[in-house]
């Protein structure tokens, strides 16, 4: 008797032992793989908040050169408009002067000045050369790696590759947490307290956001 009663619950008791066998395993993958990055966003979200009580000491380097006359001829004859990247020529000078890789930026050309904009995460570049005379100005800012790592957070100047695994990161704490709501949901009977904090945990916010936040 006590056999007939407990039979049909077996593929129940077998389709929980598997959603909780693949949960747990999706759990721990992306937590694994999502670990170090919600590290850095986590420590770089606490900085960002309090970016105007961290003193920031920006460091600025200014070089100047002369491009050869025969290189700058050769990019003024090649280009054509107000907006254009540099020629192989001059991309080439500009590596090899100061280890800049210029070919892909896009440059602002005039009569008498090429103006070159290179930001970067932490800090900001620029390259002016006088059309005339050839000068070459280089100016370089960096504000420590405080403000990289935070630049970083925000995706700011960090290129496509950088853009990209921010989105993927994104999806494995999608991942993370999604699955986290259906293990506690699955193991809620057994903790009482379970849904009450995952109710604190959205009105917390939520009361803060209407009751304090202003537009």
């Amino acid at each position: 008797m006590h056999d007939a009663v407990s039979m049909p619950t077996v593929p129940g008791q077998r389709r929980r032992a598997f959603w909780l066998r693949t949960l747990h395993q999706w759990h721990w993958i992306s937590a694994a793989l999502c670990l170090i990055g919600m590290l850095l966003f986590s420590i770089t979200g606490i900085t960002l908040n309090h970016a105007g009580q961290i003193e920031a000491r920006p460091r600025v380097t200014t070089l100047t050169a002369t491009v050869p006359r025969a290189v700058l001829d050769q990019a003024r004859a090649g280009v054509q408009g107000d907006r254009a990247a540099a020629p192989a020529g001059l991309a080439a000078w500009l590596a090899a002067q100061w280890q800049i890789q210029a070919g892909a930026r896009t440059a602002e050309w005039s009569e008498d000045e090429i103006y070159l904009s290179l930001p970067r995460p932490g800090g900001d570049a620029w390259i002016s050369i006088d059309t005339v005379t050839g000068e070459a100005t280089y100016e370089r800012t960096d504000r420590g790696w405080l403000a990289w790592a935070n630049d970083l957070h925000k995706g700011r100047n960090t290129g496509p590759l950088w853009g990209w695994f921010i989105d993927v990161f994104a999806v494995g704490c999608l991942v993370f947490s999604v699955t986290g709501l259906v293990l506690l949901q699955l193991h809620a009977r057994q903790r009482r307290s379970t849904w009450p904090m995952v109710a604190l945990g959205l009105v917390v916010p939520l009361l803060i956001v209407i009751l304090f936040v202003h537009s």
